[in-house]
């Protein structure tokens, strides 16, 4: 067996010993208090990020670029993997994480401002993501350097992806949507590891957010106020 493989296979039997018993609530049915969708990186921890150890908790979805959206028989419309635990679960609250050097923004970024090129399975995810960055490459301002760009890029993303939500028909209108940004790169100051909120609802003013939501004031926070 590929020693890979072997390592995993230990590493599983660890997590079932530690989860024997927390399975018990959720044997026929899941409730989960949020969906999260984050982006298909290694270096996302898409459960320890929250800190959560318990099964049922959350309802993770992970693609390239944290896009929320897919492309249906009338076009542009929310992803059936995001829209299940909203729709199917009572989950009412969604969040989009994005995250500092992104390889799925940086992609875009390049391809809309240098004609890069990548294999045919990621160029089709790519030309889901790009059209939302599009006017935010645009935007941008002089003499950046490609990683100041990207991660300008990451919040605007998760700005187009909060309100891919908020727009959308096929989304309740209760739903609480929020965007944030998981840094394990120095950019936004605190911890690596930690997530900082920079949307809710469609709301990315960072004075408005903290005055609006005291309680997390101090993880309220954007590199780029456009």
């Amino acid at each position: 067996m590929n020693e890979t493989v072997v390592d995993l296979l230990a590493g599983n039997a660890r997590h079932a010993q530690q989860f024997a018993d927390r399975f018990d609530d959720v044997q026929d049915a899941q409730h989960p208090v949020a969906v999260t969708v984050c982006c298909s990186d290694s270096r996302v921890l898409q459960d320890q990020m929250w800190g959560n150890e318990q099964p049922g908790h959350l309802f993770t979805v992970g693609n390239i670029g944290n896009r929320v959206v897919q492309l249906g028989a009338a076009g542009e419309e929310v992803a059936d993997d995001v829209l299940y635990p909203i729709a199917h679960t009572g989950t009412e609250t969604a969040v989009v994480v994005g995250h500092t050097g992104c390889g799925a923004v940086t992609g875009a970024y390049r391809a809309l401002a240098e004609a890069g090129s990548e294999p045919a399975g990621i160029e089709h995810s790519l030309r889901l993501l790009a059209p939302h960055l599009e006017a935010g490459v645009a935007a941008l301002p002089d003499g950046l350097d490609t990683a100041e760009a990207v991660n300008r890029l990451v919040e605007y993303n998760v700005d187009q992806q909060v309100a891919s939500l908020v727009e959308s028909e096929r989304v309740p209108d209760a739903l609480d949507v929020v965007g944030a940004v998981y840094d394990f790169q120095d950019v936004y100051g605190g911890e690596r590891g930690e997530i900082h909120v920079v949307n809710v609802g469609g709301v990315r003013r960072v004075d408005a957010l903290r005055d609006a939501h005291p309680e997390v004031a101090d993880r309220i926070d954007r590199v780029w106020e456009y």
